[in-house]
């Protein structure tokens, strides 16, 4: 039995934790409550703990205190989603205990444990019991209770564990949407799954992966980590390049369109110097010459992921394709911008369609993601920097990337950041309609906020799994309406959804309704859709504009 860690022990038991919540990804996703292809709350821990694993893989630590502060850095930095900001907080708070310290005993990591909670709910503006919050303060009070009294850094911890579990199961009581839906919380089940994995890993039962793990791979019967066959990777080539701008006013649009049917997992970023290319495709030579239509290629960087996968199965050490240091050095100084200007604004959304709606409407950087794909912490920040103004407005269009946002304000040195709590695209587009520049600070925060609190928004997506949501029985594949989140119902008719739903939306007695439509939507379906809306709303202006949005087949901007 240990009475202390040291540096090394802690960093093995977070590369367990890592190689835990990977593992347990899926079934983490899968007790989000809405059977809507969105639930990402394994994702988004998984991701964020995946970005503390990759630092601390770079280097030893001479204190338990270095050990920690990487990983609360990296946590904070790679935060997605709301799970993935409060787990960075709860980090954050025992890295500050534990801080000059080379080891660390039981009574002390409880105390952290403890901090980190606290740091936890002071950050959460409305603290929800029957959450992870709860289950990881149960379970800090269990470990303080024992480490007070001498026990063990294993006893600690499965003190700590049998209070969490309790706390865990009894998430059903407290939570009214979680009892209807009979699950536990998906954020409180990964805080377990981490604990788990850190006592496992105190008790030699469990050894710290030597390679990477991606998050949100499986474990198989044979305990290899295998989500899928290698020749299931659909395109091998993860693509990474520099071009240099011949003209600081090109339109990337053509390229992105060219990129996106070669490829996938595209993202471009650009300043008025140069763009930066991220895509997977079997043919990276043809879109590093098509690029070079653009400008001058200076840095590429092209790894075979299936040779990748592989490897991982094998058991080697596969390079990682997120380590791009060389190149991210040389981008980063063509990304930062000193402010030249007052204001700028970055949003976030997917879709080419909704990335230059937003940008036309003003927005000076547009970062990709929303449901399903929630940003990180560092990628929004990153943004935000390449903005030339003193004050950067940041438009979250996602519930579950405000927080990750919000992370943004005290990392910023040389420029304020407002972030407008925009939970929806629409909203966000209606917050870009009142966007103006000659208004003071104070009177522009307020116009733009005040705005999104007229607009309502109504989803159309499809059911990933059969589902009984608040008594209504929704079978797998059927067309979802939501609308301001809430479930209209479920049906195996788009003709019958727009109709239920126009008769929800006609009690808002709107003026202007408008459908992006995503891209797996037709043209002339939008356009029949719109019209099927109009005809239920005679007294709206209706229409329907290409978003090109995944996952949501309509967002509809009720107003």
């Amino acid at each position: 039995m240990r009475e202390y860690i040291d540096a090394a022990l802690f960093k093995d038991m977070i590369l367990c934790a890592d190689a835990a919540l990977a593992e347990n990804t899926r079934e983490i996703n899968e007790l989000n409550v809405f059977p809507v292809p969105d639930g990402d709350t394994g994702t988004n821990m998984g991701l964020t703990m995946n970005n503390a694993a990759t630092e601390l893989r770079k280097k030893s630590f001479a204190s338990v205190s270095a050990a920690a502060d990487c990983v609360s850095g990296a946590l904070l930095r790679g935060a997605r989603g709301n799970s993935g900001v409060i787990l960075s907080l709860l980090f954050r708070g025992i890295s500050k205990r534990i801080k000059g310290m080379d080891t660390v005993g039981a009574k002390e990591f409880a105390e952290a444990m403890n901090d980190g909670v606290d740091a936890a709910y002071k950050a959460v503006m409305k603290p929800a019991e029957g959450t992870i919050l709860t289950v990881a303060r149960l379970a800090s009070a269990a470990a303080l209770g024992c480490g007070g009294s001498g026990g063990s850094f294993e006893e600690m911890l499965e003190k700590a564990l049998v209070a969490g579990n309790e706390a865990l199961e009894n998430t059903v009581n407290l939570n009214p949407v979680l009892k209807k839906a009979g699950v536990v919380d998906a954020g409180g089940k990964g805080y377990i799954v981490i604990l788990n994995a850190m006592l496992a890993c105190l008790k030699g039962e469990m050894a710290a992966p030597e390679a990477s793990v991606s998050s949100g791979v499986i474990a198989n019967e044979s305990g290899a980590f295998d989500v899928f066959s290698t020749d299931e990777i659909t395109y091998a080539f993860d693509t990474v390049y520099i071009v240099r701008k011949d003209d600081p006013n090109v339109d990337l649009a053509p390229l992105r369109a060219y990129l996106n049917s070669i490829g996938d997992s595209l993202v471009i970023g650009e300043d008025d110097e140069a763009f930066k290319v991220h895509v997977h495709t079997n043919i990276p030579g043809e879109a590093l010459t098509k690029s070079q239509q653009y400008g001058t290629l200076e840095l590429a960087k092209i790894e075979n992921m299936r040779t990748q996968h592989e490897d991982i199965l094998a058991g080697k050490k596969a390079q990682s394709t997120d380590d791009l240091a060389e190149i991210e050095e040389e981008l980063e100084k063509c990304e930062n911008a000193a402010p030249q200007k007052r204001y700028g604004v970055v949003a976030i959304c997917a879709g080419d369609g909704m990335t230059k709606l937003f940008s036309d409407l003003g927005a000076d950087a547009v970062v990709t993601g929303g449901q399903t794909m929630n940003p990180s912490t560092e990628d929004i920040l990153r943004e935000i920097e390449r903005t030339p103004a003193e004050t950067v407005f940041v438009l979250p269009n996602n519930k579950n990337i405000i927080m990750a946002a919000e992370q943004c304000i005290p990392l910023c040195e040389d420029r304020q950041v407002v972030v407008i709590p925009t939970k929806t695209v629409p909203q966000g587009i209606t917050a870009m309609l009142n966007y103006d520049e000659s208004a003071g600070l104070t009177e522009l925060q307020e116009q733009m906020s005040e705005s999104i609190q007229s607009v309502h928004t109504a989803q159309v997506t499809y059911a990933a799994r059969d589902s009984d949501f608040d008594g209504h029985a929704i079978k797998e594949g059927e067309y979802l309406a939501l609308l301001d989140g809430k479930l209209v119902g479920s049906y195996k008719e788009m003709s019958v959804l727009m109709e239920e739903l126009g008769k929800a939306i006609e009690g808002f007695e709107p003026e202007l309704v408008t459908l992006y439509y995503g891209q797996d939507v037709d043209a002339q379906d939008a356009n029949d859709a719109a019209e099927a809306l109009s005809g239920l709303l005679p007294d709206a202006e209706v229409s329907a504009v290409s978003g090109g949005q995944p996952v949501y087949y309509y967002m509809i901007s009720v107003e």
